[in-house]
């Protein structure tokens, strides 16, 4: 399956660009990519601060055919943003359950995985923020960014093609359906 990237300028949220993508342009699945995000949610009605620079995505797909259980989904994902990311960190990334990639203990990364209905069929959107160049700071919470851990140059746009490469992979991939084959060579837990 190709994933088709749909590019913005400046969006209130790229899930929320996903959604309306689905509903309105009748697309199966694609990426949502912004360069600026005004109202980025994380989980539990968290607000996700996006600062300018950084890449706001969320990959989207029909998972109506799976075997997998949805809450599965939020196992894998963090795994394969954490496997993008690896190769640009010189020190090892943490995943803190259920959805933050950190680096020294400090959030680089976060993911806000949601399940849509429509027309039959089931959506899942994946909204991933990723601090590549500014960390935002925060009382809740500390911060980094790629580029402060980096062992090697970074581009949004080389981070979005390896992640667009890596979903492409985990769509198609016959063996999806089963879930011990993905918990074993995608995870690796």
């Amino acid at each position: 399956m190709n994933l088709r990237i749909i590019k913005f300028n400046s969006v209130k949220s790229t899930n929320d660009e996903a959604i309306k993508m689905i509903k309105f342009n009748k697309l199966k699945s694609g990426i949502a990519v912004a360069t600026n995000q005004s109202k980025g949610r994380g989980t539990m009605g968290k607000k996700w601060i996006s600062k300018k620079g950084n890449l706001f995505i969320s990959i989207f797909f029909d998972i109506s055919k799976s075997n997998i259980k949805r809450d599965k989904f939020s196992v894998f994902n963090p795994h394969i943003i954490k496997d993008v990311l690896k190769k640009y960190s010189k020190y090892k990334i943490i995943i803190k359950w259920p959805n933050d990639l950190l680096i020294k203990k400090r959030k680089v990364c976060g993911i806000l995985q949601e399940i849509i209905s429509y027309k039959n069929k089931n959506y899942l959107i994946i909204g991933v923020g990723i601090n590549t160049f500014v960390s935002p700071g925060s009382r809740n919470f500390n911060s980094t960014s790629l580029l402060k851990c980096s062992k090697t140059k970074i581009t949004n746009r080389e981070i979005l093609m390896k992640t667009k490469q890596s979903y492409e992979k985990f769509i198609t991939d016959s063996r999806i359906r089963d879930y011990n084959y993905l918990k074993k060579k995608i995870c690796k837990i």
